[in-house]
């Protein structure tokens, strides 16, 4: 990437997967203002939580898969609440542990243990790759789950191994605890504090829009959105722009429709657009 981000401020809104892009943009000396969407609760019913770990104490799984550090989290407070965290932790490392990327891990050995296997992709289609090269006929495989997500495919295609399933999903998110983040974003784009605000996903625009409209902010955003640069991943994110008025001013390169690409066309729009308002010497 030539150049930097040094004395910017971008705004981002932040879903599961805006972790790295967020390091990836604080790497180039970007000031990160991080939007989070939707915030994460405990599941609203603690008890079909509480009797998975009592299953996985009582009988330890032959695998366990988590899918979140979040979700181990979550696991180990409400375990740790029951006074049950030691039997937790002993039970689990009876198991055999697959992580869905280096999260679960770093999770794992927050409770003083580690993945057997990590997914080389993280995902649940990565995930099912990874166990369809075990044998897990007449395991017990745990299954640990993350919202707004259709895991039957991933259960399904563990289940034709010849396994049995037992999932958990040990938290959830509340879309409307988040709404003031976004009330505050907007606020910081429509006073001219932000440099660019970048999207990743058609999502993260029509949650900006439903908060606006159902709190009285909308004028206020397109105010917002008016003074601040837009960047845009991809085509999905820029079809989405035009359906609300918008136009991207930042897009990546043709086929590069990635996060990195993207930082490297903020680099050179803001750095452009930063030359172009430099006062003369």
């Amino acid at each position: 990437m030539a150049g930097r981000l040094d004395g910017t401020r971008i705004l981002i809104l932040e879903t599961r997967e805006e972790a790295q892009f967020s390091r990836l943009l604080a790497d180039q000396g970007a000031e990160v203002l991080q939007c989070p969407m939707v915030a994460i609760v405990d599941a609203p019913d603690p008890a079909p939580v509480a009797a998975w770990i009592d299953r996985l104490i009582a009988a330890p799984f032959d695998d366990l898969v988590l899918t979140t550090g979040e979700g181990l989290r979550r696991l180990t407070r409400l375990a740790r609440s029951l006074d049950r965290e030691r039997d937790f932790v002993d039970a689990i490392g009876k198991t055999r542990r697959f992580a869905r990327g280096p999260k679960p891990g770093r999770a794992l050995r927050e409770i003083g243990l580690d993945a057997d296997v990590t997914t080389e992709t993280p995902t649940s289609e990565g995930i099912a790759a990874t166990l369809a090269k075990s044998d897990l006929r007449d395991h017990r495989v745990g299954l640990q789950l993350y919202p707004d997500k259709d895991h039957a495919a991933l259960i399904g295609a563990v289940e034709a191994q010849g396994a049995v399933v037992d999932a958990v999903l040990p938290y959830a998110y509340d879309a409307r605890a988040a709404e003031e983040n976004v009330v505050t974003a907007i606020e910081e784009m429509a006073q001219g504090r932000v440099d660019a605000i970048a999207l990743t996903s058609s999502n993260q625009l029509r949650r900006l829009f439903d908060v606006a409209t159902a709190r009285g902010y909308e004028a206020r955003l397109r105010e917002g959105l008016d003074a601040t640069p837009i960047a845009s991943v991809g085509p999905v994110v820029s079809d989405e722009l035009r359906h609300y008025g918008l136009t991207p001013a930042i897009t990546p390169p043709e086929g590069a429709f990635f996060m990195k690409p993207l930082i490297s066309a903020m680099i050179t729009s803001l750095n452009r657009r930063a030359s172009r308002t430099a006062p003369s010497s």
